[in-house]
């Protein structure tokens, strides 16, 4: 993050008690991290597994995660999410299933966590009054009418994860609308960058050029992505928190550039130094009807509404994933990619 988003995180977090739901994954670690940087007193909620497992948090520095309340449970048990909500001032909600491939073999799971859980921590903030911010997706435009793709853009579920996610976020709009919640659904574009699922294409590529492969094997290559570095994805969820104009709305969070799959492997490889050549790999493509073609994001309303604007360029992440995960090979995916 670059100076002046450290600045504007100490400002507008400092003193305050927050909760990060899904704080285990990719961008809610990340997030956990800037929040006790600018000294926010922070609870981590990860999901409760028998080897008390931290997810991406072990990847923290030790001084940062010795900071942080790590609790382990689940968002399906509305007491105990009761009463954790009662502890903070702001609640960013990240947690939730987003694999879009198992979405396809276990729908109810999706329904379950993502919909359910976000009903969980809506009561629980209705009662206590909390700031919420809502983690939403891209995903929930499906293959784009338009783009660069507004708010206004139609929702299309175009898999079963998806169609969660919109029924996520109209309960949100419903509780703001209804019960006077005071919330902001913030719904980033494709952030990439450290610590990224090992499903994630870039990491893919990345892996499969690092073991010295001379092929890269992808699935659809031409799908457009909205590539927005985690860095300046967590200082939106940050800028979300401490907006007054910000609240009640839903705003996309992206660079309001896209570039396809296939052009962002071949700038990796080139990036690596590598001269390996891009190859279709079937297996590797999503079920006929549900690829997205494009999502490049309209960021105007987000931007006028909270000051932010991403800092971090597509080659810059690029590099700077590409150092993490040759530091960090075991991180890297043995087969599979999704976008």
């Amino acid at each position: 993050m670059g100076q002046g988003k450290e600045r504007m995180t100490e400002d507008l977090m400092a003193g305050k008690r927050a909760l990060v739901t899904g704080a285990g994954g990719f961008i809610g670690s990340h997030l956990v991290e800037a929040l006790v940087r600018s000294g926010a007193a922070v609870s981590a909620l990860v999901r409760y597994n028998a080897d008390a497992a931290i997810g991406n948090l072990r990847l923290v520095p030790p001084e940062v995660r010795d900071a942080v309340q790590i609790v382990h449970g689940d968002l399906n048990d509305s007491d105990f999410v009761r009463r954790l909500v009662d502890k903070v001032e702001v609640v960013f909600h990240l947690g939730a299933l987003i694999a879009i491939p198992h979405s396809y073999a276990a729908p109810r799971s999706y329904i379950q966590t993502n919909v359910e859980g976000t009903l969980n921590v809506l009561e629980a903030v209705r009662d206590g009054g909390q700031r919420l911010i809502h983690t939403s997706t891209s995903e929930v435009y499906g293959s784009a009418r338009y783009v660069p793709i507004d708010e206004a853009h139609p929702l299309q579920a175009q898999s079963p994860y998806a169609a969660t996610k919109i029924g996520a976020d109209k309960l949100v709009e419903s509780y703001v609308r209804s019960f006077g919640v005071e919330a902001v659904t913030v719904r980033p574009f494709n952030t990439f960058g450290p610590r990224q699922s090992a499903r994630a294409f870039i990491p893919t590529v990345i892996g499969q050029v690092l073991g010295g492969s001379d092929v890269v094997q992808l699935g659809a290559t031409a799908p457009v992505r909205d590539l927005t570095y985690v860095t300046d994805t967590v200082a939106g969820f940050i800028a979300a928190a401490a907006s007054s104009e910000a609240q009640g709305g839903t705003y996309n969070l992206g660079t309001g550039h896209g570039e396809s799959v296939g052009e962002v492997a071949a700038r990796i490889i080139a990036l690596m130094g590598s001269s390996a050549r891009i190859e279709l790999d079937p297996k590797r493509l999503r079920p006929a009807g549900s690829e997205v073609d494009r999502l490049i994001s309209a960021n105007g309303a987000f931007r006028k509404a909270t000051g932010w604007s991403p800092e971090v360029t597509l080659d810059e992440g690029l590099k700077r994933s590409i150092a993490f995960f040759s530091e960090h090979p075991d991180l890297l995916p043995k087969s599979g990619y999704v976008t």
